[in-house]
Parts: structure tokens; sequence; C-alpha cells
């Protein structure tokens, strides 16, 4: 740069104006005000641009989803889809994968990591975190005081009839449990825990079944995990028998 200004210099010297002022200086000056600015403007070869940061070359590409996922992950009150947790992180459902797996592998001291008291689970077709089953009394004694009101005897013996037997109606639950169920019902599907399901076309009685809810209270993926029912009554054919068997022979 000072070169181009000793040159312009030089220039105004041998051909230009001998007066302050005249043309050709102040075309020279005009030059040189361009060059210098554009030099001003434009940084030096190699140096980085401004505001930019060279990330370590040992960092693996997906640490911000793993902590983007486990900060989901954390207030999710549901399980969540790799789809959904591929939409919310912007991130391909591998990468999403991927990463999930990491996490759980962490969270279980796989690498050498502290196992913590809670775990990655998949439940219900999506993530959610649960309380790892033997720290659960820990957790049941704690949280008993603030426990909302629990579902009564007759509640709890009528959803149970509904997890075997759905779909099912009210009339076939009254049938089974021999008392009126309607309040009953509508206390299970006002807590979200059993839904409508179709309507029977011929009696118009409403068929009743589990829903998501119940499955993540229970902490499994399907029906299919509920426990054997028949070696706890008295004589396995009896019990639920009375409207049919299950597909799958749990009774």
């Amino acid at each position: 740069m000072t070169d181009d200004v000793h040159a312009h210099g030089a220039r105004s010297r041998a051909g230009g104006s001998a007066e302050p002022g005249g043309a050709d200086e102040i075309e020279d000056a005009r030059a040189l005000e361009v060059e210098l600015r554009g030099a001003a403007a434009a940084p030096a070869a190699g140096a980085p641009a401004a505001g930019a940061t060279d990330a370590p070359a040992d960092l693996p590409v997906d640490v911000p989803v793993l902590r983007q996922l486990e900060a989901i992950l954390m207030i999710a009150d549901q399980p969540q889809s790799l789809v959904a947790l591929a939409a919310a992180v912007s991130a391909p459902v591998p990468v999403v994968r991927q990463a999930v797996d990491r996490l759980v592998a962490d969270f279980d001291g796989v690498d050498g990591t502290v196992r913590r008291g809670f775990e990655l689970r998949e439940v219900g077709g999506g993530w959610r975190f649960y309380v790892r089953a033997e720290l659960d009394a820990v957790v049941e004694q704690f949280v008993e005081a603030e426990r909302p009101a629990r579902l009564s005897q007759a509640a709890l013996e009528t959803l149970a009839v509904v997890a075997y037997k759905q779909p099912i109606t009210r009339s076939q639950i009254a049938a089974i449990r021999a008392v009126n169920v309607d309040g009953v019902v509508r206390t299970l599907v006002a807590r979200g825990l059993i839904e409508e399901s179709f309507t029977d076309s011929e009696t118009g009685a409403i068929n009743y079944v589990t829903s998501e809810l119940l499955l993540q209270q229970l902490g499994i993926n399907s029906l299919d995990e509920l426990p054997l029912i028949s070696p706890l009554l008295e004589d396995g054919a009896d019990g639920f028998g009375q409207t049919g068997r299950i597909p799958d022979g749990r009774v």
C-alpha cells in the first residue's frame, strides 16, 4: 500500500498539474481513496472472516443433538417418537436414533459413566425418562403424601376388565363385575385411561378400549406385556371366560 501511495505521488509530481487542486491531482486523490477503502474492507489473505471460529477437530457432530434431545426429553410429559424428535432438533432420523442410543448407554453407565437413577426407555411408540425399577419404592414413598386421589377398588377392577377384554361395552363389564359400572366408566374416561373405540351398529352400545396413557403409566409398549391373569385365579377356566377369550391367550 505504501508503494501505491508513493506511485500516486510520483505520478502527480511527474505529469500532474503544478497547482494544488489541479485536475490530475484530484483524479489521483480519488483513485487513492478508492484503493484505501477497498483495502480496509477486504480481509487480509488467509485471515479468518470476522466472527468465525474453528470448532475442535475431535468434537463429534452429534454432540449438539445429544444435548438438545436430552433437554426435550427432560420436559416431555409423554413418549416422543424418533420422527417427532428429529423434527424438533432439525436432524435426520438416523442421526437422532444414534443419539438416543448414546443417551441410553450414557444413563445406563455402559461406557464407564455413572448409572443414573432414571433411564431412557422406549414405551408406547416413543422415548421418555422413567425411574429405574429398583428405585420405585423410594420414589413412591416420596410422592405418597402428594399423590392425587387414587383409583377406587371398583375403578381398578373395571380398568382390569377393559384391559384384558377390550373392546368391551359397559353392559359386558357390568355382567363380569355383577354391578353397575356407569359411574366408574365415566371416571376412567375422564382420567384418560380408557376411551371410546366404536359404536356397535346393531345395539348402539359403545365399545371401550384402554388408551396410550395407560400404557405410559404402566411403563409398557403394548398390551401383550400385561401379565397373565389365569395363574391368579383359583380356576383359570373361570373369571373372564364369561365373554370369550382374548386372541393372545392371556386368559
